[in-house]
């Protein structure tokens, strides 16, 4: 019998980003409002992040293509999120001072972000740094079983393994308007403020993705 041809990395994440409504209505039912020790998300002005509202502006021309779902932050703002590090202790985006971060949220049990995983660690590999890092938490409930098989299967070696069973850090997100369903993906600064968010898949290893983070590292206008 012979071999079916596999869709292009792209085209796949494609037609998962048009189920993600499929996800989002999963996430009602497996994602729950459990205690997680995340605090309750913090009213801060756009003050507290003076440079990042120049920052978005020259990044929304890069958020085009391939990763054309994300969303340029309307207030930018420090986001607080709390989660296990590789050493099983607990951390949150402030122990990432310094670095531009990708913060994408996943599941064993979300198809989307199975597919996407590859191309995260394809994009970390590619421009992971001390100025860069993509920070992928798991989030399924139990043991660390299923999602490190996950990752071991795939070859998914360059990112840390981030976690976070209680599904706190997606219910923090959740409050503040930034995820609906699952994958759902933020840009922050080196400050930890909130540049862009996007809910669904990407090919984050395309030339767009790239183009996108790149900008995201250049300096900002008046630093």
């Amino acid at each position: 019998m012979p071999d079916q041809k596999k869709s292009p990395p792209a085209v796949k994440l494609f037609a998962l980003a048009a189920l993600f409504g499929v996800i989002v209505g999963a996430a009602a039912v497996y994602v729950k409002e459990t205690g997680s020790g995340n605090g309750e998300a913090t009213e801060t002005a756009s003050a507290s992040c003076p440079l990042t509202s120049a920052k978005v502006a020259a990044l929304t021309p890069f958020m085009k293509g391939q990763v054309a779902a994300m969303s340029p932050a309307s207030s930018p703002r420090p986001i607080a999120l709390d989660f296990n590090g590789p050493d099983g202790k607990p951390t949150n985006v402030s122990a990432f001072a310094g670095k531009t971060l990708l913060v994408n949220l996943w599941a064993t049990w979300c198809v989307p972000c199975r597919e996407e995983m590859p191309a995260l660690n394809a994009l970390q590999k590619s421009l992971g740094s001390d100025k860069f890092e993509v920070v992928a938490i798991n989030i399924d409930v139990g043991d660390d079983e299923k999602p490190k098989a996950f990752l071991d299967e795939t070859a998914v070696h360059e990112l840390g393994y981030y976690r976070d069973a209680s599904m706190g850090v997606f219910n923090n997100m959740k409050k503040e308007g930034l995820a609906f369903g699952l994958p759902a993906t933020l840009l922050l600064d080196d400050k930890g403020c909130l540049i862009g968010s996007m809910n669904g898949p990407a090919a984050w290893d395309s030339d767009d993705a790239k183009a996108l983070i790149s900008a995201a590292l250049a300096p900002a206008a008046g630093s």
